[in-house]
Order: structure tokens, then C-alpha cells, then sequence
């Protein structure tokens, strides 16, 4: 298995909780591939909150660098 994934600071900013964050990661709705290897997951939390979730690849983890309630270019 692979190494656990890591939530920077910048994460937390609007308030999304390390739980929500890692399940919406691990449940992705879908994935966008935006660019330098940022990649933006669209998941939901265990109430059905849609979040997304800004990833991007790190060593040896991926890392959250961004998470709040999805914006409707991601939900289109």
C-alpha cells in the first residue's frame, strides 16, 4: 500500500475537515487533470457534500493543497 496522504496547511483554509477531505479523496465522482500535475478530484464527504478536493503528486504521498464545497464548473 501506499504511503498515507498528506493535507497541507493551505487545505483547511475554508474549513473542510481532514475526514472529509480523505474521503472524498478516496471517492472520487470524477477526476480533471488541469495541468503540471495538478489534479482536481470531485468527491463527497459521508453526508453527500460534494467537495473538490486540488491534489498534486508529491514524495512520497500525493498532497491536498486545496479543498472547499465544489463550484459549479466542476459539477457540470
Amino acid at each position: 500500500m501506499g504511503a498515507e496522504l498528506v493535507i497541507a496547511p493551505s487545505a483547511r483554509k475554508h474549513g473542510v475537515s481532514d475526514e472529509d477531505i480523505r474521503h472524498a479523496y478516496a471517492n472520487p465522482i470524477r477526476i480533471f487533470d488541469l495541468d503540471e500535475g495538478f489534479t482536481m478530484i470531485i468527491g463527497a464527504n459521508r453526508a453527500a457534500i460534494i467537495y473538490e478536493i486540488g491534489v498534486v503528486g508529491g514524495i512520497p504521498a500525493p498532497v491536498v493543497v486545496h479543498a472547499m464545497k465544489a463550484r459549479d464548473q466542476f459539477l457540470r
